[in-house]
Order: structure tokens, then C-alpha cells, then sequence
């Protein structure tokens, strides 16, 4: 899990994890603990990237004892890992993975507009697609040329990258 701000970790965290095959959900870091606890448990989080400041939402949310919690900042409350751990890892040991297109990449959450909030599969191919039909050329629907600039200020979280 991302519970992170727009910050250069965050699209570290996602694009190493979809280099490794993991499947990425993302959080606003302004959720609860029960808000963090619910996505958690329902997309089998298993490491939670994050800020030290939510450190003790992450474990109020009693999500699991195995989940691993890493910290970007210089502050490394007891029992997390320091983010620099994680970026400068041997990779010499790592497997060679092989990634279908067709295979989930992220697991961002719904609004909950019409229900509870759900977690919705993104693909490899569905996502490189998404951000394809933005940048390759004009497109009429959009009104977009391409000398055109789009600012665009978001949260990470809720693009999933």
C-alpha cells in the first residue's frame, strides 16, 4: 500500500513494484485507521510505504502483524524500515519476472459513490493505454492539441501513478 503525498518515492514505490509483478493499491494519506485498515485487509496488503507522521494510523488500523512498514522520512519510528533500505537493495537476487499484460499492476479504490468503496483491477496493458489515448497526438474528443499544456495537480493516490 501507498499512503503517501505526490512525492518522488511514491512513483519509485509503484513502478518498482510493477517491475517485481506486486499489485499496487494506493491511499490518501489523510485516511483513518479504519479507512486504512479496510483497504488494507481487502487488497492483502503486505507492505504499507508511508510517512512517519502515519505511522501510528497504520498501526492503530491493526491490519496485520505481518504487514511491514516503511518510512521515507528521516524519522524511522521503531519496528519500520527506512525507505533507503528498500532503494538500495542488492537486485543481483532477484528473480526474473515475467509480466502479462493483461496482469493487475494496481488496485486503487472506488469513491463509494453508489457503495461502499471497491477495489478496481488495473492492468499492465489497461494503464499503459490509459496514458497513451493522453500524450499520442491530437485527440477530437478532448479538444487537446499538441502544442497544448494540461497542469494537472492531483494526489498520486488517486491517478495510481
Amino acid at each position: 500500500m501507498l499512503l503517501l503525498p505526490n512525492c518522488s518515492e511514491f512513483v519509485f514505490s509503484f513502478l518498482g513494484a510493477s517491475y517485481l509483478g506486486a499489485v499496487s493499491t494506493t491511499a490518501n494519506p489523510l485516511y483513518g485507521p479504519a479507512e486504512i485498515h479496510k483497504q488494507a485487509r481487502s487488497a492483502g496488503a503486505r507492505l504499507i510505504i508511508t510517512e512517519s507522521c502515519n505511522v501510528s494510523k497504520v498501526r492503530e488500523a491493526q491490519i496485520s502483524d505481518d504487514v511491514k512498514i516503511v518510512v521515507i522520512d528521516e524519522s524511522v519510528p521503531e519496528g519500520c524500515v527506512h525507505f533507503s533500505e528498500l532503494s538500495s537493495a542488492d537486485e543481483s537476487g532477484l528473480p526474473e519476472v515475467d509480466i502479462n499484460p493483461e496482469d493487475v499492476v494496481a488496485l486503487p479504490f472506488s469513491s463509494g459513490t453508489t457503495g461502499l468503496p471497491k477495489g478496481v483491477m488495473l492492468t499492465h496493458k489497461g494503464l499503459v493505454t490509459s496514458v497513451a489515448q493522453q500524450v499520442d497526438g491530437e485527440n477530437p474528443n478532448l479538444y487537446f492539441r499538441k502544442e497544448d499544456v494540461i497542469v494537472c495537480v492531483l494526489r498520486c493516490s488517486t491517478y495510481t501513478a
